[in-house]
This record gives C-alpha cells, structure tokens and sequence, in this order.
C-alpha cells in the first residue's frame, strides 16, 4: 500500500464530491497526507468547507487562482501552519461557456484570454508559490484531456487551453527539475463533475467514450484519484514532464 504518512499535501479546486479534486483528496488522506485544500470563494465555500474539513488532517482554505494576491496570501498561510510542502493537486479549469458551447470560430478574445488565465498560467503560479516549501523536492500534478490532441466537439476554446496546459507542464518540469521538484498531467477520460457541465453535448461525449475505450466503459474519479497518490508518492520519483493517461485506453483508438 502506498503511503503518504508524514507528507504534506497542497490541492486547488475541491468544488463538491463530485469533483476530481476531492477523489484525489480522499485518496492522499486515506495513504496518510495532511491537506490543505482550497476552494474558489464565498460562494463555494457553502458546499466545499464542510466537505473538505471532513477528511482527517485536511484543513479548508479560500483561494482563487486568478488573484496573485491571494496566492501570496494562501502560501503565507500554508508555511506558517505546514512548513514545507511534499506535493500539489492544481484541478482548476474554466472557460466562459458561450465559448465552449458555440462554433470554436467565434471564440472570443476574452473567452480565449480567461480560459488560458485560470485553466493554465494559474499553474505556474501555485508551483511558483510552492517550490519555496519543497525544499527537499515534491511532485506537481494537474488534470489535463485529451482534447488537447484531438478535436472533441464542444469542447473547443478548452482543448486548445489544454494544450496549452500541456506544454507548460514539461517546461516546467524543465524549470524546477534542478530542486527535484516533478511536474506531471494526468489526463482522464470524461467524468461527471461541475466543470463538465459546461461542455456541449457531454452526455454523447460519455457514451462515446465507453463504447470505444479497450475496458469499454467511463473511468472511476478513484482511479484518477489512484494514479494522483503514485505521483504524489516516492513511486513516481523518476516520472516528470508527462502526461499519463487514465482513461481506460480510450487514447490508443483511431476509431
């Protein structure tokens, strides 16, 4: 069994339980992890607080990842309760939905500019945040798709912000790969969560998935959540700059 004990653990985007976030939380705290989890703001702290204080040794902060200044202050935070970090979990994506929703043509600017803001540069951010506390070295994780390759109708302006989110995790590897910090994707196959809702016709994009996938069927949030704690774990010491897939094969098709 993996462990954990011991191993501070930092996770941005726990919107509810149906979020990929909160898989990975409960799998990092089942190993032994101590948290801190965020959530976006006020209005998400409703239902993401009691939630998140749930888990033993996980702690609920208020962060929004498109705010330099509460970055500064969540990690000002963070060294003073945790002292020093072992991983992170950046599960944040968003993009406005009319630009999700209609012909990837008439993306808009700021639709273009938001989406690549708080689905991508955002993770340079936390990691910047963070790599003053991974002193001896820890892992970085975000969730990508595979509509960073292909074309998945209806996901549009976010396959190309994915894409995006891609490439920056193998220049950041690049960057912080000297302090023995990893950066990797895992990039799953379409789960029911907040953020899916606002794809076009994601209930097709479910079925299409588990009709071609090897396994024939849809991923568990476990399994991403699984794959989270491998990374985060001393397991995944030599694995930086990749993007992993957990989505049951789908990704191997060409039809």
């Amino acid at each position: 069994m993996l462990t954990m004990q011991g191993k501070n653990a930092v996770i941005f985007g726990v919107a509810n339980k149906r979020s990929i976030a909160w898989a990975i939380a409960q799998r990092l705290s089942d190993a032994g992890a101590r948290l801190a989890i965020t959530y976006q703001n006020e209005r998400m702290k409703a239902e993401a607080h009691d939630l998140i204080t749930s888990l033993p040794r996980a702690e609920a902060f208020q962060c929004d990842v498109s705010s330099d200044a509460e970055i500064d202050q969540f990690y000002a935070q963070i060294k003073e309760r945790f002292g020093r970090l072992d991983a992170l979990v950046h599960s944040v994506a968003y993009a406005p939905a009319e630009d999700l929703r209609g012909d990837f043509l008439n993306t808009s600017r700021d639709g273009f500019r938001i989406a690549h803001d708080v689905s991508v540069y955002s993770l340079i951010a936390v990691t910047r945040g963070a790599a003053p506390l991974m002193a001896q070295g820890g892992s970085v994780m975000t969730l990508t798709y595979f509509g960073a390759e292909k074309v998945v109708p209806g996901y549009n302006v976010m396959g190309v912000a994915k894409a995006s989110l891609e490439a920056t995790v193998r220049y950041l590897a690049s960057s912080v790969g000297p302090r023995n910090i990893r950066v990797n994707a895992i990039s799953a196959g379409p789960i029911k969560t907040l953020a899916a809702r606002g794809v076009g016709d994601f209930s097709f994009m479910l079925k299409n998935h588990a009709e071609h996938a090897p396994l024939k069927r849809n991923v568990e949030p476990k399994e991403v959540g699984d794959t989270a704690l491998f990374l985060a774990s001393d397991l995944g010491s030599g694995i930086t700059g990749e993007t992993l897939y957990v989505d049951c094969g789908y990704n191997i098709m060409g039809f």
